[in-house]
């Protein structure tokens, strides 16, 4: 059970990584925030496994998760639409 825990961490900081460092594409930063929300249900997933305990949140969280990557989808489409790319310095975030 130890090693996964340590597999969920390195996992977790290499989307970390990837969020803060490769922040050139919106569509780069939507994968590795949906990298990290997988490695986090990982994660979860293998505490509750350890303690017995129910899987109703892993369920909960899984379907936020989604929602979370359905906006940031939607987003994206409605950004590449008004702008014809998804370079995240041409946006001018601030009007």
């Amino acid at each position: 059970m130890e090693i996964y825990l340590i597999m969920f961490m390195f996992f977790y900081f290499i989307g970390l990584f990837m969020f803060s460092f490769k922040c050139k594409h919106l569509l780069l930063m939507l994968l590795s925030l949906e990298f990290i929300m997988i490695n986090l249900f990982f994660g979860l997933s293998v505490i509750m496994s350890m303690f017995f305990m129910e899987n109703y949140f892993l369920m909960i969280f899984f379907s936020m998760g989604v929602c979370e990557g359905v906006l940031g989808l939607s987003i994206l489409v409605s950004l590449i639409r008004s702008y014809g790319n998804d370079y995240f310095n041409s946006f001018n975030l601030l009007w």
